[in-house]
């Protein structure tokens, strides 16, 4: 059974977000809810059996667990698996409607996006049996800001770090056009 199929099996359809054709091809439309009211599309996604997109912050922080003294209750809103090339592939995304956040605090969501997926993998080890569930994944972290306004190009010049870590997350703003292997970047 492959990754994506038993994150497939592991989370609730109500916790991710399906695909939708355009011309041939899939995208995707990423929505946070009212009262932020903003949405961002993703085109050029892979086939529906090759990736899975998970509402991250679709659970309640687990505050009533941890002390949240370093903000470890949170998280990004989206979380995208995929495999390309034989390689699993994890982009964890922030999405600010205005210019909102401090950097800081996009980081802390960030990390909690990768916590939430360390903790997946242990389930797919420890209740599926399989033991390279998620080893040797590439992570990639996205913050994007400004989506109401898309009178800017998604691409800034000339851009060549790999966005890795959240601490050199790849910063899109006022995205329109937003292509998927832009996300993913180097492999």
């Amino acid at each position: 059974m492959s990754d994506i199929a038993i994150f497939k099996e592991m989370i609730k359809r109500t916790a991710t977000v399906s695909l939708e054709s355009y011309h041939n091809k899939h995208k995707v439309t990423l929505e946070e809810p009212a009262p932020a009211n903003y949405s961002v599309t993703i085109y050029g996604m892979p086939d529906d059996d090759q990736v899975v997109v998970i509402k991250a912050d679709a659970f309640k922080a687990p505050k009533d667990i941890f002390a949240d003294s370093k903000r470890e209750c949170k998280r990004a809103d989206f979380v995208i698996v995929t495999e390309i090339n034989g390689k699993q592939v994890i982009i964890c995304i922030e999405m600010k409607g205005g210019r909102g956040g401090a950097e800081i605090e996009i980081i802390q969501q960030l990390k909690g996006a990768k916590c939430f997926v360390a903790y997946c993998r242990e389930i797919g080890q420890s209740f599926w049996n399989h033991q390279n569930f998620l080893k040797d994944s590439v992570y990639r972290f996205v913050s994007i800001r400004n989506i109401s306004i898309s009178k800017r190009p998604t691409r800034p010049p000339g851009r060549t770090e790999i966005h890795n870590h959240p601490e050199r997350m790849l910063k899109i703003t006022s995205p329109r056009g937003l292509q998927f292997k832009r996300l993913v970047g180097d492999l």
